[in-house]
């Protein structure tokens, strides 16, 4: 009775909640598909009460008015972690919105000690009967902002699934809470291309039986979880759960006995995907959920045996540089746990690092692999740090390589188009 009468107390509408939020403030909302969106839309309302507020998001999936619409530069300027469409749309359309460079593991570290939150936006199941909320589909950075925030605020929605891990938040750490029982963010399955499949293919090639793996997500991670469907006793130690992992488990090609860290368990740090996904997650004890820094910590992910790090990119320069967030000086999306994967994975006994990227794009009139980076682009990956780039037409292992074989090997899996021009430029550069 106690616990409930505290909830009742604690229970306001979105409009009051979104009240607390004063001049000057920092706020950092819940990332992704953990994102609170009747809080964060009820934002944009706060226009004419508020100036200089500055809110702190990752992956932002709706287009929210606080930061999008014309007129609210006054009131609020976005932040983020990594951008989402929306978000890049607004950005060329000069919103105010900016980009936060970081490493997924040191978000929270590095943000709060140059800032502390003033108030935390985020998502959680109904309490529980002794008073716990789960965050349910994430935990990246939420933990820590609730934790140094002044202000927490939470939006309850019971269609959230209850997970488990160090996701669980108790009423006593709560100040306000709103109840809104939306639909949840979702990502349509996107069905492979024939050249994702190419591509999965020969990444399945270089993933040995039990594997511990990070897959992100799209057309060429979903080709790679297909094309693994014929491995043995894979594991999942990966920043975000996904579709894909779902039906390796369901196909019993992820068993998870095989790895040395969270044996038995699937191990992320956030989630985000379709409903079966969600359904997935929900009570599923083999599911664990930690937070950013020690998920995607790179001395953590090294432990694993057989780690591989499959990551997607913009651009590889002939040398390995690889460029995953941005086009030029245009941010596309950002850094995110590439770096920390990537890393990890070869610190790892048995570990890999892998790139996958197409060959071209813009109907193959433009080569992703080039002789430089596009000016201001980020590299997002040194070269030190990729050990296997893979394209439509094959491998380039560049582990070991010098900066000729690396030129070589990555000239023979770019498109047939740009293979002699890339030759041509390589040597009248001096790269080779």
């Amino acid at each position: 009775m106690r616990l409930k009468e505290e909830y009742r107390k604690k229970l306001v509408s979105l409009d009051e909640g979104v009240s607390q939020i004063k001049s000057g403030d920092e706020v950092v909302t819940a990332m992704a598909a953990s994102q609170p969106p009747g809080l964060m839309n009820q934002l944009g309302s706060r226009r004419d009460y508020v100036r200089d507020v500055r809110v702190i998001t990752c992956l932002p999936l709706a287009e929210y008015s606080f930061y999008s619409q014309e007129g609210m530069e006054d009131s609020f300027f976005m932040e983020s972690w990594f951008y989402g469409p929306h978000v890049r749309k607004a950005a060329k359309q000069g919103a105010n919105v900016s980009y936060i460079p970081n490493h997924l593991h040191l978000s929270a570290t590095r943000r709060f000690q140059y800032r502390k939150p003033d108030v935390f936006l985020g998502t959680a199941t109904p309490m529980d009967k002794h008073g716990n909320f789960s965050l349910s589909l994430g935990i990246t950075y939420e933990k820590e902002a609730i934790e140094q925030a002044n202000i927490v605020i939470l939006e309850i929605n019971e269609n959230l699934p209850r997970t488990y891990g160090d996701i669980n938040v108790h009423i006593s750490q709560v100040d306000y809470l709103v109840e809104n029982n939306t639909s949840l963010f979702t990502l349509p399955e996107i069905e492979p291309t024939d050249k994702d499949h190419k591509i999965g293919g020969y990444i399945a090639e270089l993933v040995e039986d039990e594997s511990t793996l990070q897959l992100g997500i799209g057309g060429i991670p979903n080709a790679v979880a297909k094309a693994l469907e014929d491995k043995r006793d894979l594991g999942i130690h990966t920043e975000m759960m996904t579709d894909g992992m779902v039906d390796l488990y369901e196909k019993g090609v992820i068993t998870n006995r095989k790895k040395t860290l969270w044996k038995d368990k699937m191990l992320a740090t956030f989630a985000y995907g379709s409903q079966k996904l969600y359904d997935f997650l929900d009570n599923n004890l083999g599911v664990e959920f930690q937070r950013g820094k020690v998920v995607n910590n790179p001395y953590i992910i090294g432990h694993n045996w057989k780690m591989v790090s499959i990551n997607t990119a913009l651009q590889v320069d002939l040398t390995g540089q690889v460029c995953s967030e941005s086009l030029g000086h245009s941010i596309y999306s950002g850094t995110g746990g590439q770096c920390d994967t990537a890393v990890g994975s070869q610190k790892s006994e048995g570990g890999k690092s892998i790139i996958a990227l197409y060959s071209s794009v813009k109907d193959d009139t433009i080569s992703t692999i080039v002789p430089a980076l596009n000016e201001g682009a980020g590299i997002t990956l040194p070269r030190n740090d990729v050990d296997y780039v893979v394209t439509e037409y094959g491998v380039a292992a560049l582990r070991g390589r010098s900066i000729k074989e690396r030129v070589e090997n990555l000239i023979n899996i770019a498109h047939p188009n740009f293979r002699e021009e890339l030759k041509s430029e390589a040597k009248s550069k001096g790269i080779i």
